[in-house]
């Protein structure tokens, strides 16, 4: 009787278990990789509405609107307290006239409105987190008129990355509001093993140092970030993009060559372009890069295959990324502190060494002399030359 009992139980109890759930299917956002302006790496926690208003103004008026940037993201620090019900509120000194109304100028001049938070109880520089408030957040965001979210991982102590970011990801579904979801786990526990479905990007290293390599070993310079994504290409694709953090163009720590490689890299990656920088006060430089639309035109590539290494010969390297309609994005990289000569050949490429190629030189803006073979340039020090080849 006693085993019968059992066995009757415990069919009792599988025939009242929860059907299993359906796969977490992708939420159709950033099928290129998404293209704005983050505070963090110009201002920090020295965040107001006026500063964010001056950002978007000058992204309109700059030509980065037209370019291709979209998104006007608020980094950590603009929290206040959340009130007696639960819900966060902005720093009322910070910005005093509210979110909603900072999210309608934003949207009044055509582009969209990005904010942040963090997956534990509080903010790297501890604000509010949003740990056991996921869906409340959400829905605030949602309401707000918040289109991007950048999600942190401080203060997380024993979670566990993937259910944390699952939390908020279904959150943000269930707001009712399309949102573009940025994990941003630096990468300590592979997110690019697990994102696909639950974030639309996920960084894959720690933040980036506006420098060309490591500084005394604890910051990850340009191109430390760099060396991360080899091998990581296959995890990228529309609506799911490896994040080697936002770009540092303008803001003082490299070469005009050395932010031009930034860029250029950053684009044959299939990374999100984020800007970093004072949008108001751009030099004409900076501005040269950031609004290179040729170069953009190779990021924002709807194939959306991220590159790959497919030379590595000392300092001189060959990045190679396949675009729509067949054509391939070359970055031909010299890491030394002298001009180098480095080419890459049509078999290597995948083309018949017969081939006679179209090559357009994406920085001087000229198409070169059809050729087939292999192509050569001389590199500068620190320096790309960024070419697209077609049939």
């Amino acid at each position: 009787m006693l085993v019968f009992g059992l066995t009757f139980m415990a069919s009792l109890a599988s025939a009242q278990a929860a059907p299993p759930q359906p796969p977490r299917q992708s939420n159709g956002l950033a099928l290129t990789p998404p293209m704005g302006w983050n505070s963090w790496n110009k201002f920090g926690c020295d965040i107001n509405e006026s500063v964010i208003r001056a950002a978007a103004d000058a992204m309109v008026s700059s030509g980065m609107k037209d370019a291709g940037y979209q998104y006007v993201i608020i980094d950590d620090c603009w929290h206040g307290e959340r009130d007696s019900n639960g819900d966060i509120q902005a720093d009322p000194k910070r910005f005093p006239s509210g979110i909603t109304a900072l999210a309608d100028y934003i949207h009044g001049k055509g582009l969209k409105f990005g904010i942040y938070s963090d997956a534990g109880r509080k903010t790297c520089a501890g604000r509010p987190g949003s740990r056991g408030f996921e869906y409340q957040d959400a829905r605030q965001y949602a309401a707000w008129g918040v289109d991007y979210l950048k999600y942190d991982w401080c203060s997380t102590g024993s979670q566990d990355a993937k259910s944390s970011y699952e939390t908020m990801s279904d959150a943000l579904r269930a707001s009712g509001r399309p949102i573009v979801f940025s994990i941003c786990e630096w990468g300590k526990n592979q997110p690019w093993l697990w994102g696909e479905t639950i974030g639309n990007l996920w960084r894959m290293s720690g933040d980036i140092y506006d420098g060309w390599e490591s500084r005394d070993g604890h910051y990850n310079g340009m191109t430390n970030i760099l060396d991360m994504q080899v091998g990581l290409e296959s995890y990228a694709g529309p609506g799911h993009w490896n994040d080697p953090d936002m770009l540092e163009v303008g803001n003082g720590g490299m070469s005009f060559e050395e932010y031009k490689s930034h860029f250029s890299l950053w684009a044959v990656l299939a990374a999100p372009l984020i800007a970093g920088n004072d949008l108001a006060h751009m030099s004409k430089e900076t501005k040269s890069i950031l609004l290179n639309k040729e170069v953009i035109a190779v990021d924002q590539d709807a194939l959306g295959i991220q590159a790959s290494r497919l030379v590595k010969n000392g300092d001189d390297e060959v990045w190679v990324k396949p675009l729509q309609g067949g054509g391939r994005a070359l970055g031909l990289f010299n890491r030394s502190k002298q001009t180098h000569k480095i080419g890459v050949s049509w078999e290597a490429l995948g083309y018949p060494a017969t081939l006679e190629l179209r090559v357009r030189d994406l920085w001087s803006h000229k198409d070169l002399p059809r050729t087939h073979g292999s192509f050569a340039a001389d590199v500068p020090p620190h320096g790309v030359v960024m070419i697209r080849v077609e049939a």
